[in-house]
């Protein structure tokens, strides 16, 4: 599951098996009862459902972990080789299908949206963070260019909105560029003074790294959004 992205028609004969087990099926006479329907068994247990995990969204988080790989290592044998002949002049994050993909490199590919939601920027100095288009803002957010009078600033860094001598933000460049609330949320991101390097992390771990868990939770809350399954109550403390 960490390698290829699995059949649809795989994926449903597994959920059939795990169904029939919880279900009860006991044979041509004894049918089983079936307590929750089986879309609402894959909720967390914090929303009312069983916890179960969906084989897709878990095969495309252990997808993502290869991705991970590739974005912030660049020395491994596997990392340099997929680089070289699927995105020689960009990173993970930025890569593109490409003509003629194998299909190890077209799941991994496929898992490219659950890495991109869960990684953030780590300002050192900002010259490696797009000022546009990137995680770097407190909230986790990006800013857009999608209005015509950013366009032009689309190759612009984050460096460039920070006074290099004392390390914090150029209050009256962001002023004149932004509107009150965009300048405000730039304002409130925190620069510390002792980290030089930019770096990409995991926001969900403190660690800063990947991990599975917290990935599988971004993607069924945010990407599949399986919020209008939720029921309100204190599940947690049963």
């Amino acid at each position: 599951m960490s390698v290829y992205l699995l059949p649809n028609k795989l994926v449903d004969a597994m959920e059939k098996m795990i169904n029939a087990f919880w279900w009860g099926h006991g044979g041509t006479t004894i049918k089983g009862l079936h307590w929750l329907s089986w879309e609402r068994l894959f909720v967390h247990k914090n929303y009312g459902g069983m916890g179960f995990k969906d084989l897709t969204s878990f095969n495309v988080v252990m997808l993502g972990k290869q991705g991970w790989k590739f974005q912030i290592d660049n020395t491994s044998l596997v990392s340099r080789l997929f680089k070289a002949r699927y995105f020689p002049q960009c990173d993970f994050l930025s890569s593109r299908l490409g003509p003629n993909p194998s299909y190890v490199w077209r799941s991994i590919f496929s898992a490219k949206i659950v890495v991109k939601q869960g990684v953030r920027w780590r300002i050192g100095s900002g010259p490696s963070i797009p000022l546009f288009g990137a995680s770097w803002l407190k909230d986790s957010c990006s800013l857009s260019t999608q209005s015509p009078l950013y366009a032009p600033l689309a190759h612009v860094k984050v460096q460039d909105i920070i006074e290099p001598s004392t390390k914090v933000w150029n209050d009256t460049l962001i002023s004149n560029m932004f509107d009150h609330n965009t300048s405000q949320l730039i304002l409130n991101t925190p620069l510390h003074p002792l980290v030089h390097e930019d770096k990409i992390i995991w926001k969900a771990e403190k660690n800063g790294s990947y991990s599975v868990r917290s990935a599988y939770q971004i993607c069924v809350t945010k990407i599949a959004d399986d919020s209008h399954l939720h029921v309100p109550g204190k599940w947690s403390s049963i």
